[in-house]
């Protein structure tokens, strides 16, 4: 395995570790069983389970003779005053949580959570090398820059890209949902019952960002890793160095070069691990889901797979061809381990590490525009995030009126997925808590969101890959306005402000 390319190690765990886990949910993902006399938990007179992908049944009694309870775990959200996933039942009811797992649960989960397990210790490496990586590299690309002047134009490039690909994005999406009109197919029953704790206004979670890019403690920041504090500060700690310049900046510089340098080491010797972690997540997802998450709620899944599909595949590559002046396919591949992992793991945060190492190592983009554009892509830049709440808020709009959302309110929900995917944290699943925002804008039930959990991990997986995508291509396309505003600089008016 080891003559192969890191992308097609990555492939073939992901392809194996899709097989495992789709074989074992087919053959051994169902199971019910009765916990025997002798068995028996303290206190308990009866203990009975039944196990399925998308369906787990509790029932206990306890011996003091009160009722029977029963307990039902519906992931496809059908089942009236049902829980919906193993955690809920964690904070619903410890003791049934503890004891399907000691007896409950079918060997297909079994494998799948062991396999979670050992996918988790990677991700774990990963985030540990996250923060320091990201103070190093933004460190050293800043103080890099030599002036301010320099500094500033690249943040704008940079923002400026950000903010047109999100854009283009969202506007996709918006005309998928519109032709392919997936909430009106009648396909999929309405939930109920969907509990949320996020209640805040948008006015408040942008107000909360801007709290959050100043720490009143950086050092508690790092502890935390909380991403957008650690990179607000690094920015303004790198900005001032060079502003302050001459041996300060040098002596800043020189030491942060040599603490990126090990960092970046320690890096990839952890991104050796990836065919491994990639197969053992992989085999959890499929193990415990199986292959009917890719069944249910077809049409909207196809929606924002095609919409997906038209920004990574179409606009992407076509700003790569013409601004970046790259071939899509041969930045592709370079992407490909980054891009694998991110579909594997769902979190842009996560892949952080290896996308910079594929950007620099396989992509020839410098550390120089990756160390600043790629740590800012990871907290801001969530294209993919930004389709999804789009398509998702406009598909639920449409069960829910039975009829298109009006254009003034499309475009309502247009501008608040662009804000709200700028808070979103790159993590699993965090677009589902600003998803929350977006409904309240345009007035509908917040309960309402629970009809998309169900596939909500695929689509996840999906959207991740083209958020790193997008910030990959971001590196190109900021690294070549760079080359050509450096070189004019140089050929019109020599001058130390135009030098590298």
């Amino acid at each position: 395995m080891n003559r192969l390319a890191l992308h097609w190690q990555i492939l073939i765990g992901m392809i194996v570790g899709a097989a495992i886990g789709i074989t074992l949910n087919v053959s051994k993902g169902t199971r019910e069983h009765s916990v025997s006399t002798d068995e028996l938990p303290s206190g308990l007179s009866s203990l009975e389970f039944a196990d399925s992908p998308s369906l787990i049944r509790i029932s206990y009694q306890r011996d003091d003779g009160s009722p029977i309870v029963e307990i039902v775990i519906d992931g496809t959200r059908k089942t009236e005053g049902a829980l919906t996933t193993v955690e809920q039942l964690k904070e619903h009811d410890k003791d049934a949580a503890r004891w399907f797992h000691q007896y409950g649960r079918s060997p297909a989960r079994r494998v799948g959570d062991a396999s979670k397990r050992l996918g988790g210790l990677f991700l774990r490496l990963l985030r540990m090398v996250a923060v320091p990586l990201i103070v190093t590299s933004l460190l050293t690309g800043v103080t890099g820059l030599g002036h301010a002047g320099r500094l500033g134009k690249m943040f704008g490039r940079t923002l400026t890209y950000y903010l047109a690909t999100s854009m283009i994005a969202i506007t996709i999406g918006v005309f998928m949902v519109n032709v392919v009109r997936p909430g009106l197919q009648d396909n999929v029953a309405p939930a109920k019952n969907v509990v949320t704790d996020a209640d805040q206004t948008l006015g408040e979670l942008l107000f909360a960002q801007l709290e959050t890019m100043i720490p009143s403690n950086p050092f508690a920041a790092l502890a935390d890793s909380s991403f957008l504090s650690i990179i607000s500060f690094t920015l303004a700690f790198g900005i001032f160095a060079v502003i302050v310049g001459g041996r300060t900046l040098e002596i800043i510089r020189e030491f942060f070069d040599a603490a990126f340098d090990v960092m970046m080491a320690l890096t990839m010797a952890i991104i050796k691990l990836a065919p491994f972690g990639v197969l053992f997540l992989m085999t959890y997802v499929t193990a415990t889901q199986g292959p009917a998450v890719f069944k249910s709620l077809f049409w909207y899944m196809l929606t924002v797979l095609l919409a997906l599909g038209c920004h990574a595949l179409i606009v992407l590559p076509a700003i790569l061809h013409f601004i970046a002046k790259k071939n899509p396919l041969h930045f592709a591949q370079a992407m490909s381990p980054a891009l694998l992992t991110a579909f594997s793991s769902a979190s842009s945060n996560g892949t952080l590490p290896l996308t910079m190492a594929c950007v620099e190592k396989r992509a020839g983009v410098s550390n120089r525009v990756s160390s600043f554009v790629l740590p800012l892509g990871a907290t801001i830049n969530m294209d993919g995030t930004a389709l999804y709440e789009a398509v998702a808020v406009l598909f639920i709009s449409q069960m829910y009126h039975g009829a298109v959302l009006p254009l003034d309110q499309q475009i309502v929900v247009a501008l608040t997925a662009l804000l709200a995917s700028v808070g979103a944290a790159g993590i699993p699943h965090a677009g589902l808590v600003m998803m929350v925002i977006i409904l309240q804008a345009v007035n509908l039930p917040v309960e309402m969101q629970g009809i998309i959990l169900a596939v909500d991990r695929v689509l996840d997986m999906c959207r991740t890959s083209v958020n790193v995508w997008s910030d990959s291509c971001g590196c190109a396309v900021v690294a070549r306005l760079e080359a050509r505003g450096s070189a004019g600089s140089v050929e019109g008016k020599p001058s130390i402000e135009g030098e590298v």
